[in-house]
């Protein structure tokens, strides 16, 4: 009986999200606190379909850089539809607080946003690593080139935060070298973790090393790679693979191993005092690379 509604839940969520209609942009609330907590649509890669996002600001009126903060994925359709709107806000504090106005938008096929998910990595086996690393990529090229035609919003500083899936998608973006983009920041990111729900399992690792190899062949953007002792879908080991894959081609990347976290580092950050771990660490990361660049 459980499995029965289960599926019609599935079913009329996935209904809902067919009904999707064209893309409207701008912000759907009032703001509110903390730091000016404002819900917002921006665009996505798919013209039916705008991204639901929140929005932080400093006070004032800017303009302020940007950080973009991409969430996490998974394969289960029933889990992705049911995902709450992904806000960080821990993380999205760290930022603001340092005079970032921070954008967390929600993909397509997730959640409220509803609409196509457009970053199917296929099956186990055969996963198509780079195919849904550059899906990922464009729907967060697409939020935060809708949301720096903003005028409180520059079009230069931009940081982008990847957490997971949504890390992967920033590894993607770095081969792309985006415009005003300082920097990336990656949070154990990678897809397949935890293959068929197995802590420390992931589907074709080899796969997933040879799409870092070549997301890494073309980028320039500073990456900091960050990833938790105790995370059970990326550990540090293979964290580290894949970080010396993306720098053969000359990317710059620098991995940092943080202590654990709570039972789970793999939720670092998105959890509630997790700036407690990795403050100190990111905030000389991003201090050494805006020096680099003067």
């Amino acid at each position: 009986m459980k499995h029965v509604q289960a599926l019609c839940l599935l079913a009329a969520l996935l209904g809902s999200a067919a009904t999707a209609t064209a893309q409207t942009s701008g912000a759907q609330a009032p703001e509110e606190a903390p730091h000016r907590r404002q819900v917002w649509t921006v665009a996505s890669p798919d013209p039916n379909t705008s991204s639901r996002a929140v929005l932080f600001r400093p006070p004032g009126n800017g303009p302020f850089p940007l950080a973009v903060i991409a969430h996490a994925t998974t394969q289960n359709a029933l889990r992705r539809a049911q995902m709450p709107q992904p806000e960080y806000r821990a993380l999205a504090s760290w930022f603001v607080g340092r005079g970032y106005a921070v954008l967390v938008p929600e993909r397509p096929g997730h959640g409220l946003t509803g609409g196509r998910y457009l970053e199917d990595q296929g099956g186990c086996d055969n996963a198509d690593y780079l195919g849904a690393g550059r899906a990922t990529a464009d729907s967060i090229a697409a939020a935060m080139t809708d949301i720096r035609k903003q005028p409180f919003i520059r079009s230069d500083g931009t940081i982008v935060v990847g957490h997971s899936a949504g890390g992967w998608g920033a590894l993607a973006m770095a081969g792309a070298n985006p415009q005003g983009v300082r920097a990336i920041i990656a949070f154990a990111p990678g897809r397949g973790g935890h293959a068929n729900d197995r802590p420390n399992d992931v589907c074709a690792p080899q796969r997933l090393i040879a799409a870092a190899t070549a997301f890494g062949k073309t980028a320039h953007v500073p990456v900091i790679w960050l990833v938790a002792r105790n995370d059970s879908y990326f550990s540090p080991d293979l964290s580290r693979q894949l970080a010396d894959a993306f720098r053969k081609g000359g990317a710059r990347v620098d991995v940092h191993e943080l202590p654990d976290f709570q039972s789970e580092g793999h939720w670092l950050a998105e959890s509630d005092g997790g700036n407690d771990i990795y403050g100190a660490t990111l905030d000389k990361a991003l201090k050494a690379i805006t020096a680099r660049k003067r």
